[in-house]
């Protein structure tokens, strides 16, 4: 669900090699990578996807990649081109460069060079189309800035992005449960702010093992610990003028917390190992599912750091408090994973997509996406009915529906009496999804809400077919 307005295109017919050199732009470059094996499907992917920036093989001997130069070129005189040219034909390269190419790197690639080398490539682009992002009209299927949404919270949500974003210093705090689209929205800020030009680098703090979060965001000086025989830029270091995105800034431990309050205060850090302060002039945007207000008062978070962060707060609401924007949603996902099948995925019926509707979707946008993924393999050049959705979605009836207390206040034993086994199971299906819901699909703390063993939930939830994604 993560889609930004600057793509890049990555044509490599080895599929290893491809998959890698495309993570490591992501993690490090603010764009989206497309991938493609062969020139032929890379020009079927211009046709329906606005690239920025195609970084292709040459394709020797027979040099398919100077060919998809000149028709991407054709297609769209603003792409920008990068052809990897092998070591030993540098006649080649030459000869890319005088077909427009904007760059020639050599292959196999290196990552770090492959990844300077598409940042200026997509500055570059920037600079030829300087004036037209802003102007772009919202498009359904664009959303603002790959966000999804024409909801009431929704569009109040773009609003307040573009005023806070035109402001590039102050701290921005992200609230939001998982899968509501955190990252997104901070690179929406980043992309509409003053800093665009610079980096935007994302850190997941609960992703990265504690003891080696500090080296990740500051860097280390050589000799710092055993193994470090070179200095290491941190991320910190390579968001200089632009913003650097603390996903999970809950999940940090207190030792970290007194080294960012102190960039947010001071504007400067050490590596580890270092003595000598750095300067640096980052944009920090912080997110979090958690209760940091909470977690200020159980001791957990800095007080001070807390307001340092929280100058600007941005609530992102659930899935189900929009749940008009989920045919938006669904149409999206739908036509980005029926791109590359000769036998699309056709979509929800009505009565599939009103038992959607009335899922209270505890992983939010993200378990939506997933579904739409799954349900796509699964019925290739179907449509899905209700009855084909996964038993969970497939909707509940009224009693199911209504609060505990009023469904305790209608029950009557009246009648031919009740089925209690399955009123007990509609009780404590309930009961597991709201606590899904408060937690935003967490299910530790769903767990603890319940008063449960983690592992007696995750047994429940298997039993009941009940899927989150985390």
């Amino acid at each position: 669900m993560f889609y930004s307005l600057r793509s890049v295109l990555l044509v490599h017919k080895d599929p290893k090699e491809r998959s890698e050199l495309a993570v490591a732009i992501r993690r490090t470059v603010d764009c989206t990578v497309l991938e493609s094996d062969s020139p032929a499907e890379a020009l079927k992917l211009l046709q329906d996807d606005e690239v920025s920036v195609i970084l292709t093989d040459l394709f020797a001997p027979s040099n398919e990649g100077l060919e998809l130069l000149k028709k991407a070129s054709q297609h769209n005189s603003q792409i920008v081109t990068i052809v990897g040219v092998p070591v030993d034909h540098r006649g080649m390269a030459l000869e890319s460069l005088r077909r427009g190419a904007f760059f020639c790197l050599n292959t196999p690639y290196n990552h770090e060079e492959t990844i300077i080398a598409t940042s200026r490539a997509l500055q570059h682009h920037d600079l030829l189309t300087k004036g037209e992002i802003k102007a772009r009209k919202f498009r359904k299927s664009d959303g603002f800035h790959g966000i999804i949404g024409q909801a009431p919270k929704m569009r109040q949500l773009f609003n307040n992005i573009e005023k806070l974003a035109a402001e590039g210093d102050s701290s921005v705090l992200v609230l939001g449960e998982s899968g509501t689209g955190k990252e997104l929205v901070a690179r929406a800020i980043h992309a509409h702010g003053p800093r665009s030009r610079k980096n935007f680098v994302p850190v997941n703090c609960a992703a990265i093992p504690e003891d080696l979060l500090e080296s990740e965001l500051f860097g280390y000086v050589k000799g710092a610990f055993t193994g470090a025989t070179q200095a290491k830029m941190g991320r910190l270091q390579y968001a200089e003028g632009g913003t650097l995105f603390l996903d999970e800034i809950g999940d940090m431990k207190a030792s970290l917390q007194a080294k960012l309050l102190r960039v947010l205060q001071e504007k400067e850090f050490e590596p580890v190992g270092g003595v000598k302060p750095v300067s640096v002039d980052v944009r920090i945007v912080a997110a979090t599912h958690r209760d940091l207000e909470k977690s200020v008062a159980e001791g957990r978070f800095r007080e001070d750091l807390y307001y340092r962060l929280n100058v600007i707060p941005l609530q992102i609401p659930p899935l189900r408090k929009r749940k008009e924007d989920i045919s938006l949603l669904i149409e999206r996902f739908v036509g980005i994973y029926n791109r590359k099948k000769k036998n699309p995925f056709k979509g929800f019926s009505d009565d599939a997509l009103q038992a959607l509707k009335q899922y209270p979707w505890p992983g939010n946008v993200r378990e939506l996406e997933n579904l739409v993924q799954r349900m796509s393999i699964f019925f290739a050049g179907q449509s899905v009915s209700r009855k084909d959705l996964p038993e969970k979605y497939q909707g509940c009836d009224e009693a199911q529906q209504q609060p505990v207390q009023e469904q305790e206040n209608s029950i009557s034993l009246e009648d031919g009496g009740v089925d209690f086994n399955l009123l007990v199971n509609r009780f404590e299906n309930q009961l597991i999804l709201q606590a899904l819901n408060v937690t935003g699909g967490n299910k530790r703390e769903a767990a603890k809400l319940l008063n449960l063993k983690r592992t007696t939930l995750i047994e429940k939830l298997k039993r009941k077919n009940i899927l989150t994604d985390n």
